[in-house]
């Protein structure tokens, strides 16, 4: 299963109705095609994908509805799903998530969710209505109808006697008949702190690229105890058993290293879905720009891992030779997002560039405040 595009209307934090789409819009050109998933015909899949920001531009946010989404397909409960809060206060909130099914076809599921108060006040979401459609990928011409249903009858509606819990999706079903799951890992707690969140084998490659004065990092499990064996070139080995003690030897960086590139290794395999937030947080650029190329190149990524990812810091787009792939938000009285396409229709003007030249509208701080803050530091001194 992957992801097409998602819309949004009736989310309380954002100002109009959100749009994000996953596949190629612009034209794919031979040269493009190393760098995209080639999903059938002519429809290509972006494998990494940026958002970008000033602080409190609405990046988070914009990744929890990706992340609710997500879930909501691989059949988990509303309010079992980390990132529900995105949802607010909502009177109605009317997603439509387009798909492509392992079955050859484009799928569209429209999922209508109300908000409501439990006697302890806190909030309770519910399914009150939802609808499905399905057409083959054969009916695709082009991509401009890749998610037009407005000629298709639904396959499945949502009935009210159907014994289905009110916060699960009619999908469940879907998946079950086709037999569809995702891959989707989230790295959404893990922005601001460091440490192992497993105990499997963490690949020696992964350990060297980050640290080449490690010579191993493994743990062993004895007597129901995790034991964590670490030893640096040249220096005898040592033995923790908490994860956080970790920190006393490897930098931020090297942790955060070893949990991104083992889980994106997981996820280029599975061809699911990596979520980080503030991706540069502990990285230097050329670390970041790695994993970055890691979900663009297409032979390594065979399966379409998709890598989706919130930055402070407009170099990253440099990595991108296609627009499509970068989406920008904003915050004036409500989160927008906009893909980069629409507003630069040229591939080949540098993107850092016109990001923090200001040329693309409310990418750079406001001048006006940086003058207050400049006077107000320089008054203090």
């Amino acid at each position: 299963m992957k992801i097409l595009k998602i819309t949004a209307q009736g989310l309380p934090l954002f100002k109009e109705e959100l749009d994000i789409s996953f596949f190629a819009q612009q034209r794919v050109a031979d040269d493009d095609k190393d760098l995209l998933y080639a999903l059938f015909s002519n429809v290509y899949m972006n494998c990494s994908n940026a958002f970008i920001g000033i602080n409190a531009a609405g990046k988070t946010s914009v990744l929890k509805v990706i992340l609710l989404v997500l879930n909501l397909l691989n059949n988990q409960p509303i309010n079992h799903i980390e990132t529900k809060d995105i949802l607010g206060d909502t009177d109605k909130a009317v997603i439509n998530t387009y798909f492509y099914s392992e079955t050859q076809e484009i799928c569209r599921l429209e999922t209508v969710i109300v908000s409501e108060k439990s006697k302890t006040d806190a909030t309770y979401y519910k399914i009150v209505k939802e609808t499905l459609w399905a057409k083959p990928q054969d009916a695709v011409i082009a991509r401009k109808n890749l998610t037009d249903f407005s000629v298709y009858e639904p396959i499945a509606v949502r009935k009210e006697e159907e014994f289905l819990s009110d916060d699960v999706s009619i999908i469940i079903a879907h998946n079950k008949k086709k037999k569809e799951r995702m891959d989707v890992v989230s790295l959404l707690s893990f922005t601001n702190i460091n440490v192992l969140p497993f105990s499997d084998e963490i690949p020696i490659e992964v350990i060297s690229f980050l640290d080449p004065m490690v010579e191993k990092l493994y743990f062993d499990k004895k007597e129901n105890k995790t034991l964590i064996h670490l030893q640096f070139k040249g220096r005898d080995e040592i033995v923790l058993n908490n994860p956080i003690d970790l920190n006393h030897y490897l930098s931020s960086g090297t942790i955060k290293g070893i949990v991104a590139f083992t889980l994106a290794k997981e996820v280029l395999k599975s061809g699911g879905y990596l979520v980080m937030d503030e991706i540069e947080n502990h990285f230097n650029k050329e670390i970041v720009s790695t994993l970055i190329r890691f979900f663009m190149d297409t032979r390594m990524n065979k399966n379409g891992g998709t890598l989706i990812f919130t930055t402070h810091y407009p170099e990253l787009l440099d990595e991108y030779d296609r627009n499509d792939s970068i989406h920008i938000i904003r915050n004036k009285n409500g989160i927008t997002v906009e893909n980069l396409c629409n507003i630069l229709k040229r591939n080949d003007i540098k993107k850092s560039e016109a990001y923090q030249s200001g040329f693309l509208e409310g990418t750079t701080p406001v001048y006006e405040s940086y003058m207050r803050l400049k006077k107000s530091i320089a008054d203090s001194i």
